[in-house]
């Protein structure tokens, strides 16, 4: 072509054209999987298992990863291959200034001959990794002649989906020191998930030791996905454990003290509100009251589900307060396990903030928080740890109460202070939960935190990381959310005080009701009259951002 030479257009990526790529490149490798007469269909079959984005992202140059993942994930079709994984180094390769006159010597390529040394991530490198490598070149920490290269291993695991499974891999690889820089959490859609890690801390000459190192540290792994059974809370020890099966119901711990078992043919059903991995929730009435019916899915029911099932009514059944949600009972006797509550029509905070774009003025902000904060700091006084509070768990009703809601994974608070770990949800955890320390009440404290920080600012936090990825910049860079400027000093210190890494160091709810209330006198609002402001015919909610 005339005047300079032509460019083709890449065609877009589509999930049938990395199928084909592929496939190709499987068999012009001969790869021995490749040339089985069932192959191409099988290859299909394991792209449609994961969202499009899958064959999008992948390196199709790397066909032979795609060939890992399929054999990982048949192996750990049996549980006692789970988690399967595999282990390899890989390199981001360091992006050469040529602007530097010194860059390259006269003579010299201007590509490096041991960038090839070891293939890049599945994934490609992102922007994170290719920073860390600017910054380890710069400060020259990889070592006389490797200065372009970053080793870092990928370590790639399959296993059945389950909740906190990602929480509980990361602190498997922290008990080895390893440094996670990078994660892709994949779920397949017949209940399998694909979770791989990039990490750095293992010299990249002993990917054999760092192998076995792995299989040892995976028996404690399943040591913690399997538990063997144990009553809650801790004053059952010795007596009939409330998940114990007798005939077709589970048995929840009784006190005669109210009748809560819900005849499950007295439920009328209406619309499907939310559907989950575990459970679908629905808006229906009992007896003519409007009713929210959580339903687990008996496809999913397994002994862990009925443990959560049974605990959840086992609290609920004993707490009453204006700012949590009212239980009503529970069907228990029937093959569709259900809890039913109060149906709060106005949904959720996190559906008010972020579907319906709402925002809260600031008085209605500290009404909100004083309504939570009351509502937790009855939990507490009750020796019971919420452990997932975050905005999709507070409800609205409809006099703008703030109700607490979801005890799925609530805990009476035991004696030694020792709980569970991989519980709650990573954009809300508290550190020492997701680094499977000990803790109490006061992980409650720093959820609330990022909570209130939702109600200011309006915001999904930390919305540009994958949420493991800030549950771990939580832990090993002290990452919190940015605070405005502009925000009232007393409200932008308790923020503070709440996130604070030593859970010793943040106050109870009783100490954060208190300066709320300070806070509120100081914007001329009395909490303990929530509809003074409504009187005069305005919404302490708004659909205007601003505070």
């Amino acid at each position: 072509m005339e005047g300079g030479q032509a460019h083709t257009q890449q065609p877009p990526r589509t999930r049938l054209g990395v199928y084909h790529d592929v496939l190709r490149r499987l068999r012009d490798a001969a790869a021995p999987e490749a040339l089985a007469p069932d192959f191409a269909d099988r290859l299909w079959a394991h792209f449609h298992r994961f969202s499009v984005r899958y064959a999008l992202d992948v390196n199709a140059q790397r066909a032979e990863d795609v060939l890992v993942h399929m054999q990982l994930l048949d192996r750990a079709k049996h549980a006692e291959n789970q988690p399967a994984f595999s282990v390899r180094v890989v390199q981001v390769p360091a992006e050469v200034d040529a602007t530097e006159p010194d860059s390259t010597e006269e003579g010299a390529s201007a590509t490096p001959t041991n960038l090839t040394v070891h293939p890049e991530p599945i994934f490609g490198s992102s922007q994170n990794l290719k920073a860390l490598v600017r910054e380890a070149s710069s400060r020259n920490l990889l070592g006389d002649g490797d200065a372009i290269l970053r080793p870092m291993h990928e370590i790639t695991f399959a296993s059945n989906d389950r909740p906190k499974g990602l929480t509980q891999l990361s602190a498997l690889l922290g008990q080895l020191n390893l440094d996670i820089k990078e994660v892709h959490a994949l779920s397949t859609n017949d209940g399998y998930f694909l979770d791989i890690f990039i990490v750095v801390g293992w010299d990249h000459k002993e990917t054999l030791q760092l192998e076995e190192a792995l299989e040892k540290e995976i028996h404690n792994y399943k040591a913690q996905m399997y538990p063997t059974s144990s009553c809650w809370p801790p004053e059952l020890a010795g007596k009939q454990c409330p998940t114990d099966s007798q005939g077709n119901h589970v048995e929840i711990p009784k006190d005669n003290t109210d009748e809560w078992e819900i005849n499950f043919k007295a439920l009328a059903f209406q619309d499907k509100v939310a559907s989950g991995t575990y459970g679908d929730l629905y808006h229906g009435t009992y007896f003519g009251e409007d009713v929210a019916i959580k339903v687990l899915k008996s496809d999913r029911l397994n002994e862990n589900m009925e443990k959560e099932f049974a605990q959840e009514v086992y609290i609920m059944r004993k707490i009453r307060h204006k700012n949590i949600v009212r239980f009503l009972g529970a069907c228990t006797k029937t093959k569709a396990l259900c809890i039913v509550t109060e149906f709060i029509k106005n949904g959720s905070v996190y559906d008010f903030l972020h579907k319906r774009k709402g925002s809260f003025k600031l008085p209605g902000l500290l009404k909100a928080a004083v309504d939570i904060s009351k509502g937790m700091d009855y939990l507490h006084q009750n020796r019971i740890i919420h452990r997932d509070l975050k905005t999709a768990n507070l409800l609205i009703d409809e006099h703008e109460l703030i109700k607490v809601a979801d005890f799925g994974v609530a805990r009476v608070k035991a004696e030694s202070g020792v709980m569970t770990a991989e519980t709650g949800t990573y954009r809300w955890m508290a550190p020492e939960v997701t680094e499977h320390k000990p803790y109490d009440s006061k992980a409650d404290v720093f959820s609330f935190g990022i909570v209130l920080w939702e109600l200011l600012t309006g915001k999904i936090p930390y919305e540009f990381l994958t949420p493991l990825q800030a549950a771990i910049g939580v832990i090993q860079e002290g990452l919190r959310p940015v605070i405005p400027r502009g925000t009232n000093p007393k409200l932008a210190q308790l923020l503070e005080k709440c996130w604070q890494q030593n859970p010793t160091s943040r106050p109870d709810f009783t100490e954060i009701l208190q300066t709320l209330n300070e806070i509120a006198e100081e914007v001329s609002m009395d909490p303990n009259k929530p509809h003074k402001e409504k009187e005069k015919g305005a919404s302490l909610f708004s659909f205007g951002k601003g505070h």
